[in-house]
């Protein structure tokens, strides 16, 4: 520890830990924000899909079946693309660890340089980057983690899984794609469709105010955007529905 700055390894160390909670707080948060969009993209597309069948003229049950169809299909479509999606960037993130791993085995000094260089850009100096790139080098699985924190930007315990990811994707979607859906299940016709309008009327304007808390925006302007454009899109699809159904009828 240098006399002049009085920075140990050991505070480096709870540095780099406040950066981890950090971290895994913006993961958190992102966790989140991915529910909330795909209860968002569930519930715009699948109200969509309900008006334009019940805008057609069609019975009840066939206005159900669509939706129950779109709904699943919707799902399963997002949980493959997102588990393709996290699947892929996991096996990119381990390349870059085994990498780093076979980099700090056949050249040590080099990596040691490196941690050096990281921690003076930190802001210390010579001799206390040097210390505590030194402490760090003496263990092998602390100087690799370091090292894909401070050079690559990755949290090794924040990979994530492809089937957590698909998983989530699959449920949040689907929890959205059903609130238009429900009243198929109970009643039909006029008041089947009225009460499906009504739900997911107002599970758009709550989505949306959801979205404008994640992004700091007033929630009752972002729940009212959101409820605009997504009856705008019903209403579209149920005029097309309409003209359809009257044309083949």
């Amino acid at each position: 520890m240098s006399a002049e700055t009085g920075i140990s390894a050991e505070d480096a160390g709870g540095r780099a830990a406040g950066r981890g909670e950090r971290t895994r707080r913006g993961d958190r948060s992102g966790a989140l924000r991915a529910a909330v969009f795909g209860v968002n993209d569930g519930l715009v597309s699948n109200t969509a899909l309900v008006m334009g069948f019940a805008g057609s003229g069609v019975p009840g049950t066939a206005v159900l079946f669509a939706g129950v169809a779109g709904l699943l299909a919707g799902a399963f479509s997002m949980a493959a693309g997102e588990y393709i999606s996290m699947r892929s960037q996991r096996e990119a993130y381990e390349r870059e660890i085994a990498v780093a791993a076979d980099q700090l085995h056949t050249d040590p000094g080099a990596q040691e340089a490196e941690l050096v260089r990281v921690y003076r850009d930190k802001g210390l100096d010579a001799d206390d980057a040097r210390h505590v790139a030194t402490t760090i080098m003496r263990d092998h699985d602390t100087a690799l983690d370091t090292m894909v924190r401070e050079e690559l930007g990755l949290d090794p315990d924040q990979l994530g899984s492809p089937w957590s990811a698909a998983l989530s994707s699959l449920a949040s979607f689907a929890v959205g794609a059903l609130m238009a859906v429900l009243p198929y299940l109970f009643l039909s016709g006029t008041a089947a469709l009225l009460l499906a309008v009504a739900l997911a009327g107002s599970a758009l304007f709550a989505v949306g105010g959801v979205i404008g808390v994640l992004n700091g925006r007033a929630p009752l302007a972002s729940g009212a955007r959101q409820l605009f454009v997504g009856a705008l899109a019903a209403a579209a699809v149920f005029g097309i529905g309409h003209v359809i159904g009257a044309r083949i009828t």
